[in-house]
C-alpha cells in the first residue's frame, strides 16, 4: 500500500483515485455533511496516516491517536477546538469508513476548551464600526448584528428566506442541521429589497445567457428539477463570478466568499479606532449581550441565536453592565 500525492491516500493501486479518502468523502456526502467538514475530516485522515509513516488505520490503534493528538497540542500548540476536531475526524474514519467499532475509542480524552468571554462591542462600537462601511458590506455586517446570524447563515441566505410582509429572516440548516427564524430589522427593510431587486436582475442576465442554476442541497434538484433555475432560490448575496462545483463539476453562481466580509470588517474595525479583536462573530455576540441588557428573556436569546443548551446562552450574562462593569470599586467611593 502507499500514500502519494496531495490527495494522497492507502491505495493498492498505485496511480489510481486514492481509496481511503474517496471512502471519506462518500461517507461524508451519504451523511449530508458540508464541504467544510468533508475536506476536514479528509485532510486530518492524511495527517495522521502520514505521521505513523503510511500505516492503514486498521492497522493502528487508540497509541497511535494519542500520541498524535499530543503532537498537536505539544508540538504544534493548537488550539484545544483544533485537537478536538482531529480527534472527531479520525473517530469518524474508525466507525464510519472502516466499520471499527473499538472499546478504546472510548477511552481517548478530548481536550478541554477554556471557556473564554466572548468579545463584545458596545452600541458607540457597533455603530462606529458600521459607519466604515457601505454597500453590500455594510448590509451584511448589519444583518449579522441586526439579526444575530452567523457569517455562513449570512452568505448562505436565499431570496425565499427572507419575508418582508411577517419581517422575518428564515435561517436554513444553521448549526446543527437546525432552522429558525430570526427578526429582519426594520432598518434593513428597504436596503434589503433592494439588494434582492438587484439579484433578480442579475439573473434574469444569467437565464438569457443560458445559465441561472444555483447549488440545491441534498436531492432537491432531482426532486424539482427547475428549482435550481427559479428566484426565489438564489442566493441574497452572490458571487460576482461564477465557480465550479467540486463535488459535482457543475459551474454555477454560488454564493459570496466569507473572507470578503471579513476583511471588509477587519479593516473597518481599524478605521474606527476599535482596539478589541472584534470579527464578524463579534457582532453576533453583540446581539445577543444588547438583547440581555434590553430586557429580553435569556429562553427568547437562546432561540434566536439557535442554541442547543441555554448554558451557551448564559455565557453572555458575564458581559452584561451588571457584572464586573456595573460593581463600583471601593477606589472610587
Amino acid at each position: 500500500m502507499s500514500y502519494h500525492g496531495k490527495d494522497a491516500a492507502v491505495t493498492e493501486r498505485p496511480g489510481k483515485e486514492p481509496r481511503l479518502l474517496d471512502q471519506i468523502r462518500a461517507r461524508c456526502r451519504l451523511r449530508h455533511y458540508s464541504i467544510r467538514t468533508e475536506r476536514a475530516y479528509v485532510s486530518w485522515a492524511r495527517r495522521f496516516i502520514l505521521a505513523n509513516g503510511r500505516r492503514h488505520p486498521r492497522d493502528m490503534g487508540v497509541a497511535e491517536v494519542e500520541a498524535f493528538l499530543s503532537t498537536l497540542a505539544t508540538r504544534d500548540d493548537v488550539a484545544a477546538s483544533t485537537q478536538n476536531q482531529a480527534l472527531s475526524a479520525l473517530l469518524f474514519l474508525y466507525r464510519e469508513v472502516l466499520g471499527m467499532e473499538l472499546p478504546w475509542m472510548e477511552s481517548v480524552v478530548r481536550a478541554k476548551r477554556p471557556q473564554k468571554v466572548p468579545v463584545v462591542l458596545s452600541h458607540d462600537e457597533v455603530a462606529r464600526l458600521l459607519a466604515m462601511l457601505d454597500g453590500q458590506p455594510w448590509l451584511m455586517a448589519a444583518l449579522l448584528y441586526g439579526a444575530g446570524i452567523r457569517l455562513m447563515e449570512c452568505v448562505r441566505l436565499r431570496v425565499q428566506d427572507v419575508d418582508f410582509g411577517r419581517r422575518e429572516i428564515l435561517v436554513r440548516n444553521g448549526k446543527g442541521g437546525k432552522d429558525r427564524r430570526v427578526p429582519l430589522p426594520q432598518r434593513l427593510h428597504e436596503r434589503l429589497r433592494e439588494q434582492v431587486d438587484r439579484v433578480g436582475l442579475h439573473h434574469q442576465a444569467d437565464l438569457l445567457a443560458g445559465r441561472g442554476e444555483v447549488y440545491l442541497p441534498h436531492a432537491l434538484s432531482r426532486k424539482y428539477p427547475n428549482a435550481a433555475r427559479e428566484l426565489g432560490w438564489q442566493y441574497v448575496f452572490p458571487s460576482p463570478r461564477h465557480s465550479v462545483d467540486p463535488r459535482s463539476g457543475a459551474s454555477r453562481r454560488h454564493h459570496l466568499d466569507e473572507a470578503t466580509l471579513q476583511r471588509a470588517v477587519k479593516a473597518a474595525r481599524v478605521r474606527a479606532g476599535i482596539h478589541k479583536p472584534a470579527t464578524c462573530h463579534t457582532l453576533r455576540h453583540s446581539f445577543a449581550t444588547h438583547l440581555l441588557e434590553a430586557g429580553h428573556d435569556i429562553r427568547t436569546v437562546q432561540e434566536l441565536l439557535g442554541h442547543k443548551d441555554v448554558a451557551t446562552t448564559q455565557l453572555y450574562t458575564h458581559v452584561l453592565g451588571r457584572g464586573a462593569g456595573g460593581v463600583l470599586s471601593p477606589l472610587d467611593r
